[in-house]
């Protein structure tokens, strides 16, 4: 494995070198950032998908732009891809005493009390700006982002002890919005539904769900159940523009059925 690893650095370093790939040459840290992320997305959806094989297509993809930043930060000087893996294997080592080491831990729970405090105490890494944010990436889409912060704040104490009163803080988010609404004014509402988004996140914390798994789970719903729609229409000779709302309504009560019963 290793051979094979150095043979993808050598890559790497051909398509960056003079006689290499005028395009590879060409790409700087911030365009091939913006890859990394959409490839790390294209992974996710392997892994949702259950499809191994695109998941390890895109597992690599993932990895080449790793190289890629790395040999553009080493010709810079900066650092190579060996340092990137000292870095990273320091760190796992250090943050896993109960693994490396001889601490004792008895739940999950300890083990993430003590990951964040040696990343604190350990290794100094404190916000000046305030611990609560401190690396929470803010290109993180909103509602992964949403669910560490809150994360953070209930660490220290900060929190609702029981996801009853969630539901009740969701009831008053609710409450605020309708309120809004009637009086109008677009910043009002959006700050409203912000926070209802933000309870909504909170009840998703309680009750172990990922907020963006669960929506993007809602999206592909709906997506298929309008598929539904369209086919059906389609086969009436009819688009979707051209159909009532009421036929619509009712094809997608047929939709939701068909999904209920296989549950």
């Amino acid at each position: 494995m290793e051979t094979k690893f150095q043979e993808l650095v050598k890559i790497m370093e051909r398509l960056r070198s003079l006689d290499g790939c005028l395009w590879d040459r060409t790409q700087t840290k911030e365009d091939i950032g913006r890859y990394l992320i959409e490839e790390a997305h294209e992974a996710i959806d392997a892994i949702e998908e259950g499809k191994s094989e695109a998941l390890r297509e895109e597992l690599g993809d993932v990895l080449f732009q790793i190289l890629f930043l790395a040999r553009i930060s080493e010709e810079a000087g900066e650092f190579d891809i060996s340092d990137v893996i000292d870095t990273i294997s320091e760190k796992m080592i250090r943050r896993h005493p109960h693994v490396f080491g001889d601490t004792t831990v008895e739940s999950v729970d300890e083990i993430r009390s003590n990951w964040e405090e040696i990343k604190i105490r350990s290794e100094g890494k404190t916000d000046r700006k305030g611990s609560l944010s401190y690396k929470i990436p803010r290109s993180l889409p909103s509602l992964a982002r949403a669910k560490k912060i809150t994360e953070r704040a209930s660490m220290v104490g900060f929190d609702w002890d029981r996801k009853e009163a969630v539901l009740e803080k969701i009831e008053e988010e609710l409450e605020e919005l309708r309120a809004a609404l009637g009086k109008g004014g677009e910043p009002f509402i959006k700050e409203e539904i912000g926070d209802l988004l933000f309870s909504i996140v909170n009840l998703c914390r309680f009750t172990d769900v990922e907020p963006e798994e669960a929506l993007r789970f809602s999206i592909a719903k709906f997506i298929n159940r309008f598929a539904f729609i369209e086919e059906s229409l389609k086969d009436e000779g009819k688009t979707p523009e051209e159909a009532s709302l009421e036929e619509m309504d009712r094809l997608w009560d047929i939709a939701k059925s068909r999904d209920e019963a296989k549950r």
